[in-house]
């Protein structure tokens, strides 16, 4: 069919049924009302004003061609919608996304048939909501999303307490704290944002209180009930990205009802993300729309069940554009065929299972800044936020190693470890990482892993290690999908810290590990089929605004000699980019410094601090938000600072401070 005309409206006002008004920026199909068409709908606090403008406009338009709607709407308290947020995926945000599926779906445009898609917040809440079964909505898409809200997201991973944690909090703050538009909202814009500035949460104070698994994190994850979740959902990820587990994890769920599609990607949509090669994220979704929401017999319900890259013995670099391997495909997922591989007493990694009963016992304790190389949880660029060349972290770890390897081995799923190991404290962290050994050296990490000693049995109820008895533990390793090469090594590396990522336990007793009993079990890919993955259309889709003051990164670690502490710090600025559309020019500076002494693991601090701009002539303002955190061995110690600008006026300050207990963490 040719593309269908369509029209923007740029700001249309929602209003629920408890009076909030929320804002929503719609692309609407020529016709719709004499020719009712269905609508995808996205529901975030990211603002569509300024924040996801670029994505949205490089997705929504070729949907609204396709003679799909897209809306797009600003959760409570953020953009232009009223109030102030309550939260990440509270019942309120869902009860309302309920609500505006209703919306859509009455509306006279409308089929009656909503989908639901989004990356990251967006592709957890449409998971969410599909699983409370809104009867309007009949799919989703979810891209770098979880279903389980304690294991797979920024907060803790396996009781392991993440430094994204912090950062996240930190986002979070600095973008609730600014301002609505005053051309969309007019004279009230002011008293909209001092709302916002008195009373938005500091997030981290709510997460810390929750850091065993609980109730709070069984609500939205929606592995606690597959069966509730009943239509189908396209789950994507990229292997760069922390979200990686998602897609074989919704496969195994959900079964039939969900499609998995994992690429090389960061954290970014398909048709954008580096690094490549990318999918056709557009066409993809546009067949899966036209399935779900107007019945055409397309064929998607009979696509394979996972499609997957697998890397081909990549090298880390300060940027990696693309990445080497091939697309496969697998009709029907199945657990994987297992690969074992132990440790034999020359204490290298040999293929097979553990032999003999004679212990080996190493005693194992990284210097606390072991970690470096491990890049950031979440990734949104090709670059140092990717794991490096592991060597420097293998230093500070214990590693096993195969031989040369005499034929390739194809990977794809989740490595598993298990060992016996005693520990003197009553926790401690370990962590295992897959490493690709290059025949000249240099180190790739394939998968990692990270274990709270106390969580070893249970994330909903820890306990202490028996102190100086050996237990067996299993750590699942993050999903991979991977070719080790003939001729390349593989090695197993662990250790008892994965700082900046993993911040430290209160005390540092170390392991001793009983190398004997460990086994490696690599996930081999089995049966499958060639696939040939379409490319963009546009290689270059995203919209280009008006530069006005160039974007820069910069990713450092700094090892102090003479004091004997290790920082990492970060810079992002976004640069300073006008809207060519709506004279809006906007800038998010990030700055973050993490620090440790290597032998004391309670002098860990971390500090992020946003300083966001918004300014059009005659008008400008500013937030600057701090957020940090330390410890003793007790408590967690969290602070917060946001102050706002008018102009060059101050307007606004307040500051937040509260110790949080540690519970085995």
């Amino acid at each position: 069919m040719p593309p269908r005309p369509y029209t923007v409206i740029e700001n249309e006002w929602i209003h629920l049924k408890d009076g909030t008004r929320l804002a929503a920026r719609i692309w609407m199909p020529e016709g719709a009302t004499a020719d009712p068409v269905p609508a995808v709908f996205e529901f975030l606090p990211y603002r569509k004003r300024d924040g996801t403008s670029p994505r949205d406009e490089s997705t929504y338009p070729a949907f609204a061609a396709a003679g799909i709607a897209g809306v797009r709407v600003d959760i409570r308290g953020s953009g232009e919608s009223d109030g102030v947020i309550d939260g990440e995926y509270t019942a309120l945000e869902l009860d309302n996304a309920c609500e505006l599926i209703a919306w859509i779906a009455a509306q006279p445009w409308s089929n009656g048939s909503v989908g639901m898609m989004g990356i990251s917040w967006g592709g957890f809440n449409c998971l969410q909501v599909a699983a409370m079964n809104p009867p309007a909505l009949k799919a989703v898409i979810s891209i770098a999303s979880t279903v389980d809200r304690y294991n797979d997201d920024i907060h803790y991973k396996n009781g392991c307490h993440l430094s994204a944690q912090l950062s996240w909090a930190a986002t979070m703050l600095g973008y609730q704290s600014r301002s609505p538009d005053p051309a969309l909202v007019g004279e009230r814009w002011r008293d909209m944002w001092l709302e916002r500035l008195e009373n938005e949460p500091f997030f981290l104070e709510e997460w810390l209180s929750h850091q065993r698994r609980d109730a709070f994190w069984h609500h939205g994850s929606i592995c606690e009930d597959f069966d509730a979740f009943k239509v189908p959902a396209l789950v994507i990820a990229g292997w760069a990205d922390g979200y990686r587990n998602t897609p074989l994890k919704a496969v195994e769920g959900l079964g039939s009802k969900a499609k998995a599609l994992i690429g090389p990607w960061v954290h970014k949509y398909p048709h954008f993300a580096w690094p490549k090669p990318r999918a056709d994220f557009l066409g993809e979704a546009i067949r899966w729309w036209n399935r779900w929401l107007r019945d055409e017999p397309n064929g998607v319900e009979d696509l394979p069940q996972v499609r997957a890259y697998i890397l081909d013995a990549i090298r880390p670099a300060p940027r990696r554009d693309v990445d080497p391997g091939r697309w496969i495909a697998k009709q029907h997922w199945s657990t994987p065929e297992l690969e074992p591989f132990a440790v034999n007493g020359a204490g290298q990694l040999v293929a097979g299972m553990p032999t003999g009963n004679a212990v080996r016992d190493v005693y194992l304790k990284s210097p606390l800044d072991t970690g470096t190389a491990a890049g950031e949880w979440f990734t949104l660029k090709p670059d140092a936020e990717m794991a490096l060349d592991q060597r420097g972290d293998d230093a500070g770890s214990l590693c096993f190693e195969t031989e040369p390897l005499i034929a390739d081995l194809d990977c794809l799923g989740r490595p598993v470890l298990t060992l016996s190991l005693a520990c003197d404290g009553d926790f401690a962290n370990l962590c295992a990482r897959l490493v690709d050994v290059h025949p000249d050296g240099t180190a790739t990490r394939v998968s990692f892993g990270v274990l709270n000693l106390a969580h070893r049995n249970s994330n909903a109820a820890p306990e202490p290690m028996p102190k100086g008895e050996k237990v067996e533990i299993t750590l699942t390793l993050d999903a991979c999908g991977y070719r080790l090469r003939a001729g390349h090594r593989i090695r197993l590396s662990l250790s008892t810290a994965y700082w900046p990522m993993v911040l430290p336990t209160p005390t540092d007793p170390g392991l001793t590990i009983d190398t004997a009993s460990l086994k490696l079990d690599l996930p081999r890919l089995g049966a499958h089929q060639a696939l040939d993955m379409k490319q963009p259309d546009n290689p270059d889709p995203l919209p280009k605004y008006i530069e006005h003051i160039p974007g820069e990164t910069q990713r450092q670690v700094l090892r102090d000699l003479s004091g004997n502490g290790t920082s990492y710090y970060i810079l992002e600025d976004t640069g300073l980019f006008e809207h060519p559309d709506t004279g809006l020019s906007t800038r998010q500076i990030r700055e973050e410094v993490w620090s440790i002494t290597p032998g004391d693991p309670l002098s860990m601090t971390g500090t992020s601090t946003w300083t966001c701009d918004m300014q059009r002539p005659g008008w400008s303002v500013r937030t600057v938000s701090t957020s940090s955190i330390a410890c003793t061995a007790t408590s967690w110690l969290i602070d917060a600072q946001v102050t706002a600008f008018e102009g060059e006026t101050q307007i606004f300050d307040k500051t937040f401070e509260k110790a949080v207990p540690r519970d085995f963490m």
